[in-house]
């Protein structure tokens, strides 16, 4: 077990990670909520579930190494934005975190000669890049639409109807995916 202390100690830290940015999502949703920006609010109110699902999915692979595994809580989030770009702004910067710290555990699972670490983060990997796409065309949406938020709620929608389903071989989730 000492072979992956530094790739099992990341990993419990990206947990709160997770739900720290499940957390935040929520918040995105209610702010976009209270605005009366329904698929807004849809958009991370599911992207808050997908975030506890990968925080989960991390639980699970621990649980299923014999690692230690504590749930932490998670950091203060933000409820309070001056405008739909600022929000989605935060989104934006979060992913980015997000995939920095998942390339760090990546690096570490290598370093360690975790072949099994390795293998399990490919997948979140994969997941950041489409995560960073996904909100910074969002972010490109809502500044291309100078200040019409209806047009952003337009390609919500429009997006909507041909969204994909969860990945298949996303890895299992502790308690079950939502």
């Amino acid at each position: 077990m000492a072979k992956t202390r530094k790739f099992a100690e990341l990993l419990q830290t990206q947990i709160r990670h997770e739900f720290t940015a499940a957390q935040q999502y929520i918040a995105l949703a209610v702010w976009f909520d209270a605005r009366d920006l329904p698929r807004l609010a849809k958009r991370f109110y599911r992207q808050s579930i997908e975030e506890r699902n990968h925080a989960l999915a991390m639980v699970r692979y621990l649980l299923d190494r014999d690692e230690p595994v504590a749930i932490p809580g998670s950091d203060e989030v933000r409820n309070d934005f001056s405008s739909v770009h600022e929000a989605i702004e935060l989104a934006v910067t979060q992913e980015r975190a997000v995939t920095a710290d998942i390339e760090a555990m990546a690096k570490a699972a290598r370093l360690e000669e975790d072949y099994l670490g390795e293998q399990f983060v490919h997948w979140f990997l994969k997941e950041q890049v489409e995560e960073v796409a996904e909100m910074s065309t969002l972010l490109t949406v809502v500044e291309r639409a100078g200040g019409n938020l209806f047009e952003v709620e337009n390609h919500l929608f429009r997006e909507a109807a041909t969204e994909v389903a969860d990945a298949p071989d996303m890895p299992p989730v502790a308690g079950g995916k939502l």
